[in-house]
């Protein structure tokens, strides 16, 4: 792979929600791979601080219907959007549900942040992996996302849920989306000491 490809990919990431799945059940291989990859993240002392669960069988419909419920309770009459609602209701029907659970190695002694940005790191090389593969993917943490995951989730005391990374097969106009970040000139600044 060259600076080009990696390029491409690295800017072609998105966050791609469950709505634009389409009802396609990704592969168990595929699972897999893009999950090895996760485990090629950096880490500090290669403590490797986290592990991955997939959530299959009736979890789509329920964790569907569990976010429309926790819709429906939050928001007040005018605030809330029937529509939206019921679009919820099937939300995460056609998603591979990916749990993140952060697993820090106590006896290592890093930092907490350490952890959780290898955490991160980890995430992130499912996310590529996903778009060079032209699935979409996101990581959710909503509160109901939240909620959810730890009631069907087994964690030990030091273990923290941070929620499910989506995966599926998307919708054609989905992949035609373009994204915009800042200028490099506002985010980059050169600090030169003589």
């Amino acid at each position: 792979m060259n600076f080009e490809e990696i390029t491409q990919v690295i800017q072609g990431r998105k966050s791609t929600y469950a709505y634009d799945y389409i009802n396609k059940k990704i592969d168990k291989k595929t699972i897999e791979n893009i999950v090895t990859n996760a485990l090629w993240a950096p880490t500090h002392m290669v403590t490797q601080p986290w592990r991955f669960e997939v959530l299959d069988g009736k979890h789509q419909e329920d964790l569907s219907e569990f976010m429309a419920a926790y819709y429906r309770k939050m928001y007040t009459e005018k605030q809330f959007s029937k529509e939206r609602y019921e679009k919820t209701k099937t939300y995460a029907n056609n998603a591979t549900l990916i749990a993140i659970v952060f697993a820090p190695n106590k006896k290592a002694k890093l930092p907490e942040w350490e952890e959780l940005a290898a955490v991160s790191c980890a995430v992130q090389n499912m996310w590529l992996s996903c778009t060079s593969l032209n699935l979409g993917s996101y990581w959710d943490s909503s509160l109901a996302t939240i909620a959810y995951g730890k009631q069907h989730i087994s964690l030990s005391k030091e273990e923290q849920f941070l929620g499910f990374f989506f995966m599926g097969h998307i919708k054609e106009d989905v992949l035609q989306v373009k994204r915009k970040r800042k200028a490099l000139s506002k985010k980059l600044s050169w600090n030169f000491k003589e």
